[in-house]
């Protein structure tokens, strides 16, 4: 068995040589392309022991070179010998790049298909085929070479019943299916998983902090579907669930399933599909219609139980923040400066005392003083949790899986007396928020229209943030939910009603602080007295922002009515369900301040 780093490279050069090629392209994703890679899947973890979200290595017969982003530069230095592997910035010098510079012309490059995206797969063919062989293999090797690997999860499958999603699968079906013979398709392949879930009401826990299940689906233009899941985890009412037109087939019947596509024009998302499924397709004679994931605007677009459970969920998830936070409060008063992984781990049992989560949302961001300095911090991959200490902030981006939806929220905390630096730092992040929270805007307005609106105050002053202002989110589903965002990123997706996004200006010093406040907004139409109604953002998450990190002074009148507004809010929606210390702590923090 292949135990260590040096052992599985040499065992990968073993087989390029047995295989007569010359570099192996490895990146961080799976088969599924989602945010999220089950255990099973890590196969760049199990390559090269580096643990971050996003990445990829390129194995030579005598070089590595492992290629990660701004915020896992420290991380991979730790995680991966730099006498076995060069380190190299993902987006600086991608991995494709450097093949062009190392690897000798007219060598064999390989690729395991599944792993990389049909775009991807295009840009390489474009790059790579005028100077290297472009190989596409049929197996992966770390797949034969891995002999401990862990067993994929495998979750119960929970029907969600109409009344709690709105809509039923049958007439979602049919509303996709419309869609996609609209584009001109007879058929769609569906390949990301909250898309899969959505379409049939179904959720899992088969990926970590995701309520899916690793799965397919093919929507036929008159809205029937074959499923691709192994039939024998269904429970005996999922057919009367979904209604007629759902076909349940095991996976290893994909490929022929797709074949009998060959004759027809298949709508398929070359960003969220893996390669596999265009060149599947295109070799049995389909036409593929390169497009946009059907089901994304409709998913994305809450109907009116969706926001009801999202409300809902939000008020729980408030209490549950609150809970803790005057836990905090009163631990600091104390003397007691806990670490980092103490404070994660005691957010995560409050949260779990509420039955109706089923899981966190994505892993805990619990970074004390310069930590938080690192936006996608994690102290689980640090050699030991960091710990507070008077004086400095606490920021904790934290979330949950409730059934009734998903919830995202970073609050960023006193600790003792914050620096009048830190306090004008918060206040103009505070106003970016406050900025987006108040905006109103028309119909067709995409979310780079809005991001000024966060920045213009941090701007003015000469300082940024190196990440979006939003993402979407979904109902039970993705906390990271496309197609819409609010960032720098030219992203031509309009807002519409019954969107969720995020609100999450921040500003960072390295090794000093770390600042973001997030809450989630849903988007709502506005009636006015002008020419036409507008649309503009509700506050869905319900919890005191720490006025201790407020300079009233560099607030106007308006918005310093939305932060008393706000406040208000939160204590009407959360006094009567909390008592104790907890509601006289929750009252003193939502105070109305003024000038």
């Amino acid at each position: 068995m292949l135990t260590n780093t040096e052992q599985r490279l040499s065992a990968i050069r073993q087989w390029l040589v047995q295989h007569d090629i010359d570099a192996l392209i490895v990146p961080h994703e799976d088969e599924y392309l989602g945010e999220y890679v089950p255990a099973h899947n890590e196969r760049l973890h199990w390559l090269t022991g580096f643990t971050g979200s996003a990445g990829a290595a390129v194995i030579t017969q005598d070089k590595a070179a492992i290629f990660v982003d701004g915020r896992y530069t420290v991380q991979v230095t730790k995680q991966v010998p730099s006498e076995l592997f060069e380190y190299r910035h993902l987006i600086n010098e991608p991995a494709l790049d450097w093949i062009i510079d190392h690897v000798t012309a007219g060598k064999k490059v390989a690729i395991d298909p599944r792993m990389h995206s049909g775009a991807w797969l295009e840009v390489a063919q474009a790059k790579l085929t005028k100077q290297h062989q472009l190989t596409i293999l049929e197996t992966n090797p770390i797949d034969e070479l891995w002999l401990d690997r862990p067993a994929a999860v495998v979750s119960e499958v929970r029907l969600m019943a109409t009344d709690s999603v709105g809509q039923s699968s049958a007439n979602k079906r049919e509303q996709i299916g419309a869609i996609v013979a609209k584009q001109g398709g007879d058929s769609a392949v569906i390949t990301a998983l909250d898309s899969i879930c959505w379409l049939l009401n179904v959720r899992g826990l088969d990926v970590s902090r995701l309520p899916v299940l690793l799965s397919h689906v093919i929507l036929h233009s008159n809205g029937n579907v074959e499923f691709f899941l192994d039939p024998a985890r269904l429970p005996s009412e999922f057919a009367q669930h979904v209604g007629q037109g759902v076909s349940v087939y095991h996976p290893e019947q994909l490929q022929d399933r797709l074949e009998a596509l060959g004759d027809s024009k298949v709508l398929l998302d070359t960003n969220t599909s893996n390669a596999w499924f265009k060149l599947v397709l295109q070799n049995s004679g389909a036409t593929v219609i390169s497009a946009a994931d059907p089901c994304l605007m409709p998913k994305a677009a809450k109907n009116a139980t969706e926001i009801a459970g999202m409300k809902a969920c939000h008020i729980r998830d408030g209490v549950a923040m609150v809970t803790f936070l005057s836990w905090l409060d009163n631990e600091v008063a104390q003397g007691k400066l806990h670490n980092e992984a103490q404070l994660a781990d005691k957010l995560e049992a409050i949260r779990r005392m509420d039955p109706s989560l089923m899981d966190l949302s994505f892993d805990t961001i619990s970074a004390a003083g310069g930590n938080a300095a690192m936006c996608h911090y994690n102290h689980e991959n640090q050699p030991t949790p960091g710990q507070l200490s008077l004086n400095t902030l606490y920021l904790v981006d934290s979330g949950g899986q409730y059934l009734d939806g998903t919830t995202d929220i970073t609050r960023t905390i006193a600790i003792g007396q914050p620096s009048d630096d830190m306090i004008k730092q918060f206040t103009l992040a505070l106003k970016g928020h406050i900025g987006i929270a108040r905006a109103r805007f028309p119909q067709g307005t995409r979310g780079f229209q809005l991001d000024t609106l966060a920045r213009q105050h941090l701007w003015a002053e000469g300082y940024d943030y190196d990440h979006g202002t939003g993402h979407g989110v979904g109902h039970f589903l993705s906390v990271h939910e496309g197609p819409a965002s609010i960032s720098k990123r030219l992203i031509d997706v309009p807002l519409v009603e019954g969107m969720v996004l995020s609100n999450e200006p921040g500003y960072y010093r390295a090794e000093e602080f770390g600042i973001r406040i997030e809450n989630l907004e849903l988007v709502v139409e506005l009636p006015t007295q002008g020419d036409f109604s507008v649309l503009t953002f509700e506050s869905l998450t319900r919890c005191p922002i720490d006025v201790r990190n407020i300079d009233v002074n560099l607030l106007t009148r308006p918005e310093l009515a939305w932060l008393n507004e706000y406040h208000d809010k939160v204590w009407q929606d959360l006094s009567a369900l909390v008592a104790g210390d907890v509601q006289t702590w929750l009252r003193q923090a939502t105070l109305p301040l003024s000038h």
